[in-house]
């Protein structure tokens, strides 16, 4: 009768509340490990942990994933060498959202066979007794252990929160971040790949979900932007900062802006182009924007349409715009000169920071050139927005 009570129920003899409050610790726990330690610590070196706490994460990950850190992190790493490439180990544009959102373990497995991505992605990660001769060695012996402790736990219920367990990461990290991040979603920065933000509460997820903001500033160590937008991992960061057990190294761009500076010099250059996908986003929103609906109440309805429907691919990265993104553009450039002037600057504005060889007096000369022609049009929001450049520059602690 012990034993059937012990199989039915387990040692702690939970309700069935007590265990979804179980497994939403447990999953929790996972998240923040892949989030907090995968990826902002190991793959991108944005945050400093404690010894401790970097090997704790790293026997949870063995543990409740089966994954090494090794292998995370270069497969990670890989991905943001070669973004939605034929090399991108995850890319739902060359092989389908279905196939990322659904086998996207497949593909993190298929990775991290491969020798020559281990080898050229995977240093700076841990490479000492436990690593070779336990994690490594044996992957699935961590989980393994978990489904037993599960058993032991809650009895055979177990079996079934070992697999959620052993599904969280899979279909949240593999599936929903790989795939959907990379599919459908708002962005708040043209970069030039497709990555996009799907909510903005999401707790699920860790933070990983603000994914457009992360390719942005992939060594950020906070993943939230805009004051609505809620980073979980960025909470834990904090949290473990309190206790001494972690230091963010990066929080996004060296760049501000100075009230009264209104000349063009070196540090304006190198603010602006720490800052330049924050930048290319006020240009959105303080010139293309505004002068979008300013040129609609001149024209007739059919004309405000087609200036309306070309919104967003005039401020589209160029290399995402698809067919129908340039016919539009084409004819609202067409349809208004005014449309077209800040449409061609805000190309040459983003060309400045593109070319590759430059220097930093090249820079300054070319952005000066750009100043006086976005001044010249006599557009007034231009005028503001040049007035707002001019007052970036290097913050002082970035100089010392």
């Amino acid at each position: 009768m012990v034993l059937a009570d012990w199989l039915g129920n387990g040692v702690l003899n939970l309700s069935a509340w007590g265990i979804v409050a179980y497994v939403l610790v447990v999953t929790h726990i996972t998240i923040v490990t892949v989030t907090v330690y995968l990826h902002r610590y190991s793959a991108h070196r944005s945050i400093d942990l404690h010894p401790a706490l970097q090997h704790f994460f790293r026997f949870w990950s063995w543990l409740t994933t089966g994954m090494i850190t090794r292998q995370w992190t270069a497969i990670h790493r890989k991905h943001h060498a070669a973004t939605e490439t034929r090399e991108d180990p995850h890319s739902p544009k060359v092989q389908g959202i279905r196939e990322i959102l659904w086998k996207g373990t497949e593909a993190y497995r298929a990775a991290a066979r491969d020798t020559a991505i281990m080898e050229r992605y995977g240093s700076g990660c841990p490479d000492d007794w436990l690593e070779r001769n336990l994690y490594s060695k044996h992957e699935m012996l961590g989980v393994g252990m978990m489904a037993v402790i599960n058993v032991a736990l809650f009895g055979f219920i177990g079996i079934s929160v070992w697999a959620i367990q052993m599904l969280w990461i899979p279909l949240l990290g593999a599936g929903v971040i790989n795939g959907v991040g990379h599919y459908w979603g708002y962005r708040n920065f043209e970069s030039p790949d497709a990555s996009t933000n799907m909510v903005p509460w999401g707790i699920l997820i860790g933070g990983e979900e603000l994914h457009n903001n992360h390719h942005t500033y992939p060594n950020s160590a906070r993943l939230s932007q805009k004051w609505w937008e809620f980073d979980a991992g960025w909470m834990w960061i904090r949290l473990f900062q309190a206790f001494g057990l972690a230091r963010p190294l990066s929080t996004g761009p060296m760049a501000e802006k100075s009230p009264g500076k209104t000349t063009l010099d070196v540090d304006t250059v190198w603010a602006v182009l720490n800052d330049r996908f924050r930048l290319m986003a006020r240009y959105k929103n303080q010139v293309v924007r505004p002068l979008i609906e300013q040129e609609c109440a001149k024209v007739d309805r059919a004309t405000g349409r087609l200036l309306r429907a070309a919104r967003h691919a005039l401020c589209r990265h160029e290399g995402l715009v698809d067919e129908s993104g340039k016919r539009r553009i084409d004819q609202a450039v067409q349809a208004s000169h005014t449309i077209g002037t800040i449409y061609n600057l805000r190309l040459r504005l983003q060309a400045i920071w593109s070319q590759r060889g430059g220097n930093a007096e090249d820079m300054l000369h070319a952005l000066s050139q750009w100043c006086r022609d976005a001044e010249a049009t006599g557009i007034q929001a231009l005028r503001d927005f040049v007035g707002e450049l001019k007052s970036y520059t290097v913050p002082k602690l970035a100089r010392a």
